[in-house]
């Protein structure tokens, strides 16, 4: 068990690649003042081809490694195919807090008014009991179409690279999401991958007709504010340039330093 570590300590933020980012600029928008370290466990990736049980003894070994070398006072699985999985034996292991990433379906229901909501995701993601759970939970009376994109994940980090993205490739890619039915039509999509929120410019102009995509990031990094308390609920004046430098690594090696220049864009 690791023993907690003080709110000057990072923020670690964990995903299979670069996806996690579209948390990570979340977070910094709303505590400017916490260091963040960023990892990406691009060795690993894509997540969605791992057995279950072995993502999971993967994950939890990693991250209980992580926060032994970095001693960060939270930890940010910002990636819903590990957050399925991996958030309760973490949770066991580890003794602050563990914040994860899973399909907004709960608020998706909630918000959709033609009763048609699509939850986008991985392929892994869509078939995890943890989603048909929060199906049954909380929107036993919305027709929920699960997607699971095989190949949007790369279109993103190769966008995040500076690859032009193919817009026809795109629009195929979530052509599923957009169902029609006794005239109503779908007007929520779940952004269920930390990656498919940095190519929301994209899948506006290849969409066939106008939803709300519903990004998690902001809630996450809210719920993030309230596990770390009162003290860092807000921003502070000067926060920035106080604050220690943030951080990405790589399990590759990999130089990541590039992606900083992400956390710029937070809105």
């Amino acid at each position: 068990m690791s023993a907690p570590a003080p709110l000057a300590s990072p923020v670690l933020v964990f995903d299979s690649g670069a996806g996690g980012m579209s948390v990570a600029r979340r977070i910094r928008h709303l505590l400017p003042q916490l260091p963040l370290c960023y990892v990406a466990d691009d060795a690993g990736f894509p997540y969605g081809d791992w057995p279950e049980e072995a993502l999971t003894a993967h994950c939890v070994a990693l991250l209980t490694r992580l926060v032994d070398e970095l001693r960060p006072c939270a930890v940010v699985i910002a990636c819903n195919t590990a957050s399925t999985l991996v958030l309760a034996p973490l949770r066991a292991r580890l003794s602050i807090p563990v914040v994860g990433t899973v399909p907004a379906i709960k608020p998706a229901a909630e918000l959709s008014c033609s009763g048609l909501v699509t939850v986008l995701a991985t392929p892994a993601t869509v078939v995890r009991d943890y989603t048909f759970d929060l199906i049954r939970r909380f929107a036993p009376d919305t027709a929920i179409t699960l997607v699971g994109a095989r190949g949007l994940a790369r279109l993103a980090e190769g966008a995040i690279a500076g690859k032009e993205i193919d817009a026809q490739v795109l629009a195929q890619e979530i052509a599923p999401c957009f169902v029609t039915k006794n005239g109503a039509r779908t007007d929520v999509v779940v952004l269920a991958c930390t990656h498919y929120p940095l190519l929301l410019p994209q899948l506006r102009l290849v969409a066939p007709w106008d939803v709300d995509w519903l990004d998690p990031a902001p809630a996450i990094a809210r719920r993030l504010a309230v596990v770390l308390g009162d003290s860092v609920s807000g921003p502070a004046p000067g926060a920035e340039a106080q604050r220690p430098p943030d951080r990405v690594i790589a399990t590759s090696g990999a130089d990541l330093g590039p992606l900083l220049r992400l956390l710029a864009v937070a809105s």
